[in-house]
Formats: C-alpha cells, sequence, structure tokens
C-alpha cells in the first residue's frame, strides 16, 4: 500500500490484520530486528505505519492472503472525521456501481492520498465483489459511528417490509399492481437499510418491476444509501427486475424531493425526540389531515408525512418509540387515525431490538383507504405485545430472537381474524380504545396468556423459597456476629493515598472511550461491557460495550475480577469485588487493585463503602457531590484481622444481594398473581 501519509495501527490492529493473536504480534517486535519502529503512542501502547507493517508482513510471508479487505480499512478510518471517510466509501460503491454522478450528496473535493485509497478500494471491490467490499466499509463505518446513527437491524427491517405487504392491496401474491411495477419509499433512509429489505421482500412476492424511493437530510447518509442501491441495482438488472433507483440528499418533512409521488409501500425509522422538525414553518402544510402535530410528536409528523407519500390501498410501516403510543399531546391524532381506519396494527417489540436497546420500541402499521372505502362501523386495531411474549431476563445476557419474534408476528397478522387469537394478540375494537387516554400501548389491552403466566408463576414461586431460604440462612450467619464495645485504643486509620504511595494498592480511574469505539446494546461475544454512572443510576446494567482492540490500546480502565470498583458521584457512592467479567469503567468510577499479602479485598471495599467515609471525603454536602476516593479511610490492622472482617463484609454483600432480588422478585409475583385473581383464574378449592 502506496500512501502520501503513513496510517498510524495499534499492536491489536496488527494482530487483527495478521489473523493471529496480540501476544504473537509483540513477539515479532522483540525478536525481529526489523520490526518497524513505532511512529506514534508510548512504548507501552505504541503505534506503527501501515505501509511499513504490511511491508514487513509480506517480506516475513507472514500476511494473512484472505484479509485484504481489513488492511482497507485502516486507511479510511485515518481519513479523518465520520463525513470524510462515509464519503469516501460511498464514492468507492460510486465508482464500483459504474454510475456517473452521486444523487445523494453534493460534490466533494477529494484529496489525493483520499482518492489513491479509493482507487484501490475499487480495484479490490473489482476482482472480489463490488457489493461486499462496499459493504465491508459502510459496516465497519456504522460500527465506529454507532452512538451517533441509528440504523435498522437488518432481521427488523426484513419483518417491516413484510407487515408492509400484508398490510398494502395487491403487492404481494402477484395481485393487480404487479403488473405496473411497485414503488418502495423511505423518506428517512440513513444508509439504505430497509429499502433494501423492502426490495427483497417484494421481489420475493413476484410483484413485478421495482422502484425505490429514499431521501435523508444527512447528505453523507443519502451518498452511501445511494451508492448502496446503485450496487444493488446493478445486480439486480442482470436478472432485469429493478427499474429506478433515486436517493437524495433532503429533509422530506421540510422539502420533499418526491412530492406528488405516491408509493406503494413506505418504510420508515424516522429521528426521535427532535423538537427542531418545523413546527412553525410547517403550520399549515396539507399533510396534516389529521391535525397539526404538536412541537412534541414530531413522530406524528413523521407518521402523517408517510401516509401522504401512499396512493390507496398502500402501506406504511415506521419504527417509532412507546411514548408516542400513550403522550397525551398526541392523542387527538392517534384518535383520528383509528377513526380514519387508517392505523391497522400496532406491535410492541421486545426491548433490545433496535436503538435506544433500554425501552420496547413500536411498530405502526398502516393503510391508505381507496376511494369511497372509509372505516367501517365496529373497525378493530390489532395489537401484538411480543415484548411481554419474549420477557427480558435481567440476569441474563439477551440478544433478540429474530427468528421466534418474527414468526409470532407473522401468526400475529395471519391469525388476526381468526377464531383462535394466538397468545398476546388481540383485535380491540376502536371504540375500547377512544377514551379520554387514547393508548395505544399493545400491553395495556392484551391480558398474559394463562397458558404461559401459570409456569413461569410455578417458576418464579421455587425462584422465591429458594431465595428465602438463603436469606435465613444469611441472616442467622450475620445475626450470629458479635459486636463488641468501641474499645479505647481505636486503631490508626490511613487513606487509599498513603496505601497507594506505600505500594500496598494501586488505583486507576476510569476515563471515558473515544466516542466512536463505544457500541450500544449488548455486548458482542468477545466485546467488554462499560459501566457507567448513569448506568448505576438506573439498574447497575453495563448499556454499551467496547471492542477488545480498544482496551487492548489502553483506552479504557479495565477491572478485573478481584479489582474492587469505587464509585467516585455521592448519590451513586458504592464500593464492590468486582465478581464479573473484564468491565470497562467510565468517569467518576475507579479501579483498586490490592496486593494480597497486604490488604484483603473484601475488608477493603468493606471499609470504603462506610456512609461515614464518604461523607468525609466528599467535596460538597449536597448529594451531586464528588468523592475524593483518596481521601477515603481504611483502619489498618493484622492482615488476619482484615480477612475475618472481610469474610463477614462479603456476607453483608451476598445478604444485600438476596434482598434486592427477592424483592424485585417478589413485587412481579404479587403484580402477576394480583392479574390472575382479578381474571377470576382461582380453582375451585383452592
Amino acid at each position: 500500500m502506496s500512501t502520501s501519509r503513513a496510517v498510524p495501527v495499534t499492536l491489536a490492529e496488527i494482530a487483527r490484520l495478521a489473523g493471529v493473536g496480540r501476544a504473537a504480534v509483540s513477539n515479532w517486535r522483540r525478536r525481529h530486528p526489523s520490526f518497524p519502529e513505532r511512529i506514534a503512542g508510548t512504548d507501552t501502547n505504541p503505534q506503527f505505519s501501515l505501509t511499513d507493517i504490511e511491508g514487513w508482513l509480506r517480506e516475513n510471508k507472514k500476511l494473512k492472503k484472505s484479509a485484504e479487505r481489513e488492511w482497507l480499512w485502516p486507511g479510511f478510518e485515518a481519513l479523518g472525521g465520520r463525513d470524510e471517510t462515509g464519503a469516501a466509501i460511498a464514492e468507492v460503491g460510486r465508482l464500483l456501481s459504474g454510475r456517473v454522478s452521486d444523487e445523494g450528496a453534493e460534490s466533494r473535493e477529494i484529496r489525493a492520498e483520499t482518492r489513491e485509497l479509493i482507487e484501490r478500494a475499487v480495484d479490490l471491490g473489482q476482482c472480489e465483489g463490488g457489493m461486499e467490499t462496499f459493504a465491508f466499509l459502510l459496516r465497519r463505518w456504522l460500527d465506529v459511528h454507532v452512538r451517533q446513527i441509528a440504523t435498522t437491524p437488518e432481521p427488523l427491517a426484513s419483518l417491516m417490509a413484510e407487515l408492509a405487504l400484508w398490510a398494502a392491496d395487491g403487492v404481494a401474491g402477484g395481485g393487480p399492481r404487479s403488473s405496473g411495477g411497485t414503488t418502495v419509499m423511505d423518506p428517512a433512509c440513513g444508509p439504505g437499510h430497509l429499502l433494501l429489505a423492502a426490495a427483497d421482500a417484494v421481489r420475493a412476492s413476484g410483484a413485478g418491476t421495482l422502484t425505490l424511493l429514499g431521501s435523508d437530510r444527512d447528505a453523507v447518509l443519502a451518498s452511501l444509501a445511494d451508492s448502496r442501491m446503485a450496487l444493488a441495482e446493478n445486480e439486480g438488472q442482470k436478472e432485469k427486475e429493478w427499474a429506478r433507483v433515486s436517493v437524495r440528499a433532503a429533509d422530506s418533512l421540510r422539502n420533499d424531493p418526491f412530492s406528488g409521488t405516491r408509493a406503494d409501500i413506505v418504510l420508515c425509522n424516522p429521528p426521535f425526540n427532535e423538537r427542531e422538525w418545523g413546527y412553525e414553518e410547517l403550520a399549515t402544510d396539507a399533510r396534516w389531515s389529521h391535525g397539526l402535530p404538536p412541537r412534541t410528536e414530531p413522530e406524528l409528523a413523521w407518521v402523517q408525512h408517510c401516509l401522504a407519500q401512499l396512493r390507496p390501498g398502500g402501506a406504511a410501516v415506521l419504527l417509532l418509540p412507546p411514548a408516542v403510543a400513550a403522550r397525551k399531546a398526541g392523542r387527538r391524532i392517534r384518535g383520528s387515525l383509528l377513526r380514519t381506519g387508517q392505523l391497522r396494527a400496532v406491535v410492541a417489540l421486545p426491548p433490545g431490538c433496535a436503538a435506544p436497546h433500554s425501552v420496547s420500541l413500536h411498530l405502526w402499521v398502516l393503510r391508505m383507504p381507496t376511494p369511497g372505502e372509509g372505516a367501517p362501523a365496529g373497525d378493530r386495531l390489532l395489537v401484538a405485545d411480543a415484548a411481554s411474549r419474549f420477557p427480558r431476563d435481567p440476569e441474563e445476557k439477551w440478544t433478540p430472537d429474530w427468528v421466534a419474534i418474527s414468526a409470532f408476528v407473522r401468526e400475529a397478522v395471519a391469525e388476526a381474524d381468526s377464531p383462535q387469537v394466538p397468545a398476546y394478540v388481540r383485535q380491540v375494537p376502536v371504540i375500547e380504545l377512544l377514551n379520554d387516554e387514547v393508548d395505544l400501548t399493545p400491553g395495556r389491552h392484551i391480558a398474559p396468556s394463562p397458558a404461559d403466566t401459570a409456569p413461569r408463576l410455578a417458576e418464579a414461586w421455587r425462584e422465591f423459597t429458594g431465595l428465602t431460604a438463603k436469606v435465613n440462612k444469611s441472616a442467622k450467619l450475620l445475626a450470629a456476629l458479635g459486636l463488641a464495645m468501641a474499645e479505647e485504643d481505636t486503631p490508626t486509620a490511613t487513606t487509599v493515598a498513603e496505601l497507594a504511595r506505600a505500594g500496598a494498592l494501586t488505583l486507576r480511574g476510569g476515563q471515558q472511550p473515544p466516542e466512536e469505539s463505544i457500541h450500544a446494546g449488548p455486548p458482542s461475544d468477545d466485546g467488554i461491557p462499560l459501566l457507567t454512572v448513569p448506568d448505576l443510576l438506573v439498574d447497575g446494567e453495563p448499556r454499551s460495550w467496547l471492542a477488545p482492540d480498544t482496551a487492548a490500546a489502553g483506552e479504557a480502565v479495565i477491572a478485573e475480577p478481584g479489582d474492587i470498583v469505587v464509585v467516585g458521584v455521592a448519590r451513586a457512592f458504592s464500593a464492590w469485588v468486582h465478581e464479573g467479567p473484564p468491565t470497562a469503567l467510565g468517569p467518576q468510577l475507579h479501579a483498586v487493585r490490592v496486593q494480597p499479602e497486604q490488604l484483603d479485598a473484601w475488608f477493603l471495599a468493606g471499609s470504603l463503602r462506610a456512609p461515614a467515609n464518604a461523607r468525609q471525603a466528599g467535596t460538597h454536602t449536597t448529594n451531586s457531590s464528588r468523592i475524593d476516593v483518596r481521601r477515603l479511610q481504611i483502619r489498618q490492622v493484622p492482615l488476619s484481622e482484615q480477612r475475618r472482617y472481610g469474610e463477614a463484609f462479603c456476607e453483608l454483600t451476598a445478604f444485600e444481594r438476596l434482598l434486592r432480588r427477592s424483592a424485585d422478585l417478589g413485587t412481579s409475583l404479587v403484580r402477576d398473581l394480583g392479574d390472575e385473581l382479578a381474571a377470576g383464574r382461582l380453582a375451585n378449592g383452592a
């Protein structure tokens, strides 16, 4: 690889590129005098020239032949900011597709070194497959900027396309629209996930030629989607199945680039919770047939915009936050959507299916009635509660089971009108929903299935019985501890800072990793959970993770099992011995590692977390103050005495954990059993 500037790579990146472990690269560096010198970083975390490393690996026959695409990415990542890298990847796709101009973004000047990198990627794509090479670069770019760009996961995009086909007239199954082709539109298309999913679904349905129309206000995303669609169009034209693709850079709400065009299917994952969506300037817009959306309800503006894009009989599916179904400000528009029959179904997805991963997002399925159709009397809304059907166990790592979720939704729409409606699915009469709230949340209108509730309750009671036995056992042990009267000669106290100076422990303060290295949601198999103070204020579970490369490069502070984690904020102050997997610590979290021949970890953690200790080391008197961890005090006692106290602290921690789980499980049991009793399901003789 020949470029005019050195692209830096870390030892971890070299290991991935060469297909070996990081230890092997360190060994090469130590044993081979010819190994390239570092160009940046430190001796502990060095950075090397990608060009020099590639040359060395080739000369020493250590270059993995199957990793040509991997060698492309460090060069793209080093181009600069998000937009420059994204624009370069879009240019790769455009050139591989053979398209003359880029409709998705305004032209940008491309630097010489960037042009050289683009040409190398194009050469590789022509050998190994244009779509595959572009998809690899796009995936890497999205992974780096996952916190800035919310995309629709491919399984969810496919499910949304299926729902649209179910709701639309004459698209699936070779109906009357098949001969005239099918138009699919996404007015906030991002990098094009929904458009591609719709293309696959429509072609599989045999609905004739296909037109894809997309727009996004982010010019870089629009450019990427445009290149992606152009590559897919090339593949489709081999089978004469694609008619037209057009992706524009535009804000659809303010300046719709496809105004006047009507689509058979509209799919959309709109931006959430945006106040500046155009409320004042669009106040008299003709699209608001159900009423002007309140300033705080931008999602309802997108709902009406998508409806306005549909031909009669066409269908739209939107991914929306759950608050849209229940917020008071939007009840008038929700009521109008129900009365006109345009809202056909609401599906609640389990948390974790898409960003933001902590909430149960909803799918809204809408359909534009044909002329004269109207809304029949006694019309109903289909609601499906996949969030309750697939509950998330807070004690276990959870990822969406898309096969099961998709099968559940397919059964819900296929059997909705049958006498035996599937569990967690209901056809709710519209008149029942048109009250003061117009709450469309599926869980509000679906009672749990007795067939599912009974075994779940039985399992919960078994766990609760086991917990109470453990609580009783732990309580007896703690109650038996004898507490002596205060001694006249209180042992001398020392501080964390003094122990650190003496070498009895090491103290490391957590830090904010680079934004591009943070991934939202459950970690991958080799991902490192990232724990932050906001996580602790919610439920203590990490909500993001880091790739192993970030930790290997020294860009994160990792708490290993046996380390003590101390929270440096008064409102969440605590200290505990970390017993889980290696975890990265965010700001205001500290990792303490003891010398076991001098300090007992459990004794130290129990001593540090004392409330009086926190008050003394606090910087203010408010609950938002910070704790100076170095000022926290510990009694100076012999190691044997530390271990005796450490055992008691360990038992106390286990007792606390049991009480919390018992309280959570007990609350759930009271709620579920109360529902069953209120429904009249008490067996005779009970």
